[in-house]
């Protein structure tokens, strides 16, 4: 309880200082929009011509841009404000004032920051899913049977971001690196049998892309195992908790700003 009464506060206060640009809330909703509309065009160029993925006609692909979507609008919430100024906080020594409040550092550095900029994403994303969910008449259950899937997409999208974050205790820039991983997570735009068979095994076995949007695509469509849908609530379970245990190890090589 005392954590939903501290993200209560937090939350409230981010979402009172993002009211004051209330342009750029329009400014980000144009972007969103210009995103997605990206997003759609890059999937029509493969679907103009009567082509379709094995087993996934277009309505079907329509489900992983509108999951990306959303992954999409979770980056733009929290990751993006919370996980980025990890670096900003060793460059400038506020690390120390995070380590010595009474909650969790992770929690802290995690979850301070709300931007309601992301909000146009989780909109356009649900409501793609709903129009191609009602175009393959996906019952009202697989839409609750697919939220674990999204939401251990979610943290396992948040696991990998963090660990990136927290490698800036020996490597201050890292700004870089998660823009490549911004970059490898812009493939789960397309089901994974749109790419050849070793850049599939790369994208679900090296960087779990496929466990973010073609999976829990799946899983909304009830064409997927107990076994993958285990796996996926495994990995996200078992990187939420290396990536806690990464930044407990990192910090044993924080040296103070004091110090």
């Amino acid at each position: 309880m005392k954590y939903l009464r501290v993200l209560g506060r937090f939350w409230g206060a981010a979402i009172a200082a993002e009211m004051e640009y209330r342009l750029n809330f329009l400014l980000a909703a144009l972007g969103s929009l210009g995103n997605f509309g990206g997003s759609l065009f890059s999937l029509f160029l493969f679907y103009r011509t009567g082509y379709s993925f094995d087993g996934w006609p277009w309505e079907a692909a329509l489900l992983v841009v509108g999951i990306f979507t959303l992954l999409e609008g979770f980056s733009a919430t929290l990751l993006s404000p919370n996980l980025n100024r990890i670096v900003t906080h060793v460059q400038e020594g506020t690390l120390d004032f995070v380590l010595l409040k009474p909650i969790s550092s992770q929690f802290w550095l995690s979850t301070r920051s709300f931007s309601l900029w992301g909000l146009p994403d989780f909109l356009l994303g649900g409501l793609l899913i709903a129009y191609a969910g009602s175009k393959l008449s996906l019952p009202f259950t697989a839409y609750l049977l697919a939220l674990p899937a999204i939401a251990s997409s979610f943290l396992i999208l948040y696991s990998l971001w963090f660990v990136l974050g927290a490698t800036s205790i020996w490597f201050v820039k890292v700004y870089n690196v998660t823009e490549v991983l911004r970059g490898l997570v812009s493939a789960g735009r397309f089901p994974m049998v749109a790419y050849p068979s070793a850049y599939r095994f790369f994208f679900t076995f090296i960087v779990p892309v496929a466990f973010l949007t073609t999976v829990p695509a799946q899983t909304l469509r009830g064409e997927i195992s107990n076994t993958w849908l285990m796996a996926t609530g495994l990995l996200a379970t078992v990187l939420l908790v290396a990536a806690n245990q990464f930044w407990r190890f990192a910090l044993r090589f924080y040296t103070s700003a004091s110090s």
